[in-house]
């Protein structure tokens, strides 16, 4: 299943997942991308959201308010709408309009294949080194077995010799199964807190998440700048 946290606060842009992209609510957008390769349910704190949803067809889960990250939203819609430990769960950001559903679907295909008791799989594209400049666009470094070694704000790695360098930037898609998932919200750590990255509380307590390099035209939508080039490229893409 794939589910879609959709808080409507956002300190940056209020009551973004809602925002109009060409007549469709953000959050629907990113549902009916997510319909095309599985099950989709949207996790919220909030009854116009729900509201929203339920006019699209979508079914949407009411969750606490004082979730600190998607994948605690997420693992309470899980657990609400029951799904068992070897479901496969996907959290699929609601500020991601345009992803392609066939990074979706690897996302699912690659899970299905790991042989770790904790399952973990994420995604990357290559970035320039100028937008590697941004904060807002979260860089990895991976391992020769494409096993993230560390994501961060800041431009990683160093160069420090101005070598010929492609960097990679995140792209906030989860996979699970369900019993990592719970896993994953129960593990502790400090990285996490200073970079803001909830993925690091994986990586300081040993654990794997599998990285997959994609192709994508896909951005996320953080501030009214994004929201006007989501605007025009929606119009552009029709």
């Amino acid at each position: 299943m794939i589910i879609i946290p959709a808080r409507l606060s956002s300190s940056r842009l209020p009551n973004k997942v809602l925002a109009d992209i060409n007549g469709t609510p953000m959050i629907i957008r990113c549902a009916k991308i997510a319909q095309k390769v599985d099950d989709v349910a949207i996790a919220t704190d909030s009854k116009e959201v729900i509201e929203i949803c339920k006019k699209y067809g979508f079914e949407a889960v009411m969750t606490g308010k004082s979730h600190k990250s998607g994948s605690d939203r997420i693992k309470e819609a899980a657990d609400i709408l029951g799904l068992k430990n070897d479901d496969l769960v996907i959290n699929m950001q609601g500020d991601e309009p345009f992803l392609e559903p066939e990074i979706l679907q690897e996302v699912k295909n690659i899970l299905k294949n790991i042989k770790d008791e904790f399952k973990m799989v994420s995604c990357y594209k290559k970035i320039s080194e100028l937008d590697a400049e941004d904060p807002n666009l979260v860089k990895v470094v991976v391992d020769k077995n494409s096993n993230a070694l560390y994501f961060s704000r800041s431009k990683i790695p160093y160069n420090r010799d101005n070598l010929s360098h492609t960097y990679k930037g995140h792209i906030g898609i989860y996979g699970f199964d369900k019993k990592s998932l719970d896993e994953f919200v129960n593990l502790k750590g400090n990285l996490e807190h200073i970079e803001k990255l909830e993925q690091l509380r994986v990586i300081e307590n040993g654990l794997k998440i599998k990285m997959i390099k994609v192709e994508t035209k896909s951005f996320g939508i953080d501030t009214k700048e994004d929201l006007q080039k989501a605007i025009k490229y929606a119009k552009s893409s029709n």
